[in-house]
């Protein structure tokens, strides 16, 4: 059975966030950073592009089923490659970052490295993500 996928043109939902900081997952043990501001997302990328780190950003919405199916994969990794950090971003709370990276279905991840896209994976496709974060960590 294939994969579902879900596209999308372009939300209309405001990027303003009464948190303007990034914040921990919903678990409170999870190392997966959550953005709810352009500002504060674009403040992090600034500063990531200055290290060597592999980002793992993962393009997400609630409504989302695939996206769902890949949540524990992304905890498993983020627990297991510690050595990159991982970022869910969700397209309707930040559409221009969404746009500005060409996320047109859903789920994407997206693999940034220096400020520099390295790969990118479409679709509930585990194999293919570890072995691409494998990769690029190094």
């Amino acid at each position: 059975m294939a994969p579902t996928f879900y596209s999308f043109k372009s939300f209309n939902r405001s990027s303003r966030s009464f948190n303007h900081s990034s914040s921990k997952s919903e678990s409170s043990n999870s190392n997966i950073l959550t953005f709810h501001t352009t500002d504060a997302w674009n403040a992090h990328f600034k500063a990531a592009k200055e290290t060597n780190k592999l980002m793992v950003l993962d393009f997400t919405a609630n409504w989302c089923q695939p996206c769902k199916l890949m949540d524990p994969v992304l905890q498993e990794f983020a627990a297991k490659y510690t050595d990159a950090e991982f970022i869910k971003i969700d397209v309707e709370e930040l559409n221009e970052v969404s746009q500005a990276l060409q996320v047109y279905q859903l789920p994407t991840f997206i693999l940034v490295k220096k400020g520099k896209v390295a790969d990118r994976v479409v679709g509930v496709k585990k194999e293919e993500l570890k072995s691409l974060i494998e990769k690029h960590r190094k």
